[in-house]
């Protein structure tokens, strides 16, 4: 993947999918990632709240965005002491804090690699709930996989200066498929998903091609976007929760243009507090 990437720009723009360029976030969580949490661990009797819960975890927080595994110890644990014992949480939590990698291979390995039984059993069902969140996702009708409104332009307008990844937590079988629908590829010089490692990895090893870390620029919705480009040293620019079209059109007028002129410090500065405010953080 990364050995036939070739550097064109000086200039290198990351792009999250789900949620940043696709809005795919919500049905995702509100039709796939909650209710198949809630079939695995037979949580039916607590439905509404856990699933209100789940959505606010990975939607309408400081912790949107999260990896799935992540958002997913999140929420058992607190299933665990609210609602019903999860076997093995213990070991999930500490797997999904300190992992170097977390995904199907990742999750699949830690099961083959578990202490116990219950541990085994957790990494067991993690696994057979994210693969069940795999299908849902594909099996959800084609007209909620859309693009925000500026989003292509702005992937275009992006790729007139700049190499454009896409970076994203996302599966890459989904990403690229809806990526590929609608054009969005044919901006885009690398996928980088959810099989390649964390944002943050990804964009550390993109900076190994040469670009100057004060002419990256990190697009995404949530503040795991936000920490990958600030572990970097790279600048951020937010997609606003509730006004994505109007972010991606100031991208285009304001935010590409100041990184161009290298102008961006204050600029970005200014954006992290308004997209910190849209969140509540």
């Amino acid at each position: 993947m990364f050995d036939a990437f070739v550097k064109k720009h000086d200039y290198l723009i990351c792009v999250d999918s789900d949620g940043c360029v696709m809005d795919t976030m919500n049905c995702k969580h509100f039709r796939c990632f909650g209710p198949c949490m809630v079939d695995e661990w037979e949580l039916d009797p607590w439905r509404q709240e856990i699933l209100d819960r789940w959505n606010e975890i990975n939607l309408f927080s400081m912790t949107r965005g999260i990896n799935r595994f992540k958002g997913l110890a999140m929420a058992l644990g607190e299933i665990h002491t609210r609602y019903k014992p999860i076997q093995g949480i213990e070991a999930l939590k500490r797997w999904a804090d300190t992992a170097p990698a977390l995904s199907n291979d990742a999750v699949a390995k830690a099961a083959e690699e578990a202490p116990d039984a219950d541990a085994r059993m957790v990494f067991q069902k993690a696994l057979s709930w994210s693969k069940a969140v795999n299908a849902a996702i594909v099996k959800l009708p084609e007209e909620l996989k859309v693009p925000y409104r500026g989003a292509k332009e702005g992937l275009a307008a992006a790729h007139t200066f700049a190499d454009v990844a896409m970076v994203s937590s996302a599966n890459r079988d989904a990403v690229e498929e809806e990526w590929g629908k609608f054009g969005l590829l044919e901006h885009t010089d690398i996928v980088l998903a959810q099989d390649v490692g964390s944002k943050a990895a990804c964009i550390a090893r993109m900076l190994e091609f040469g670009y100057d870390a004060r002419k990256v620029l990190m697009v995404g919705d949530a503040p795991g976007d936000c920490d990958a480009a600030e572990k970097n040293g790279v600048y951020y620019y937010p997609i606003l929760v509730n006004h994505e079209q109007e972010s991606w059109e100031e991208a285009v007028t304001t935010g590409f243009p100041k990184l161009r002129s290298g102008d961006y410090r204050e600029y970005g500065a200014e954006k992290k507090r308004e997209f910190l405010h849209n969140l509540g953080g």
